[in-house]
């Protein structure tokens, strides 16, 4: 079969590799669709959890097509969204409840075959019937899982004013999530123009466009809306200015979610007397655990919507530019479909 693969050296290509063999327990999944993340970038370059080579690809949405040993469901020819994350399940993080830090946890197309593939096995366990959903919306339930667990790690209170800093796809998923919640106001604040005109469509409150290279100047429009501050703060970019910028914005008592993936060495600078004197809590958000069920559920209802997150579709012969696209501002979320020819 055809696959992306990436090797040392931040170098890949379109291989033929074996079409996997579900083992027990496991389903062959026809692969849909897969996302193209941000994460997909850190690991070409040996970042994050990266295992090399590998065929990345972590969105994964795809139709059942044949059964491992000893698994009758779900029925060949399911549509499924997977959960990628598998947790060994005897570890002391996973027996105490935390399992998103595994001490042999796998994800697939992180340090796991994944989903840039024309197939990919999975858990059985580990997938979720999408059957009736539209296939855009279907393919954001990875993201939107991470969105979910962001909530979670973020505790927020009804009645909370929130900026979240990013219009990218999880952070205009995030920002709905949070209005969703019980948040009073929710503000996206970002450098382009027309991803904030997005986010206005779909419901978020209010917008205020930043400098990307200066986000520091946008400081007094976010302070004239919230003047003591912002009862919780989402950093989900991975820029370390804009994180010492939510720091500042955050009300005495709040809280700031890091939710954007900086680079492994990047540094803010951070005034521990600030946190000390102002009882600010600075919480982290890494992945998802035991949330793409509800993810599924949750844009099953419509509570998030999807249209317009998706501006771009790529194939084998043009995956290069899915990577190309995210640093293109114009771009919100390129999907992989191991069908699509280069037009």
């Amino acid at each position: 079969m055809k696959a992306v693969v990436f090797r040392e050296g931040a170098q890949w290509a379109v291989e033929e590799v074996p079409r996997p063999t579900p083992q027990e327990g496991q389903v062959l999944l026809e692969v849909i669709r897969t996302g193209v993340c941000g994460t997909d970038e850190h690991l070409l370059h040996g970042g994050f959890i990266a295992k090399l080579p590998l065929i990345p690809g972590h969105e994964i949405l795809g139709r059942v097509a044949e059964h491992g040993p000893g698994v009758t469901s779900p029925p060949i020819g399911t549509v499924v969204a997977v959960d990628n994350t598998i947790h060994c399940g005897h570890c002391e993080p996973c027996l105490t409840g935390r399992a998103l830090f595994c001490e042999n946890f796998v994800s697939l197309g992180c340090n796991d075959a994944g989903g840039f593939a024309e197939y990919v096995a999975v858990q059985a366990a580990k997938t979720i019937d999408v059957a009736g959903m539209d296939v855009t919306t279907a393919g954001l339930a990875e993201p939107t899982a991470c969105a979910v667990h962001g909530a979670d790690v973020l505790a927020l209170r009804p009645g909370s004013d929130v900026p979240v800093f990013g219009a990218g796809p999880t952070g205009l998923i995030l920002a709905q999530l949070l209005r969703a919640s019980g948040a009073a106001r929710v503000v996206v604040a970002a450098p382009t123009a027309s991803k904030l005109e997005l986010a206005r469509r779909l419901g978020i409150d209010e917008t205020v466009q930043i400098d990307r290279r200066d986000p520091d100047a946008a400081e007094d429009a976010l302070r004239a809306l919230a003047p003591k501050g912002f009862d919780a703060v989402v950093e989900a970019t991975g820029s370390t200015a804009v994180f010492e910028l939510a720091v500042r914005l955050t009300a005495t008592g709040g809280t700031v979610l890091v939710y954007g993936l900086a680079g492994e060495d990047a540094t803010a600078k951070v005034f521990p007397y600030e946190i000390f004197a102002r009882e600010l809590t600075i919480k982290g958000s890494f992945a998802q655990a035991y949330a793409v069920q509800r993810a599924v559920a949750i844009l099953r209802s419509g509570a998030i919507r999807t249209e317009g997150i998706v501006t771009d579709i790529v194939g084998f012969d043009d995956f290069g530019r899915g990577l190309v696209n995210l640093h293109d501002s114009s771009q919100i979320k390129t999907v992989f479909e191991p069908t699509r020819r280069a037009s």
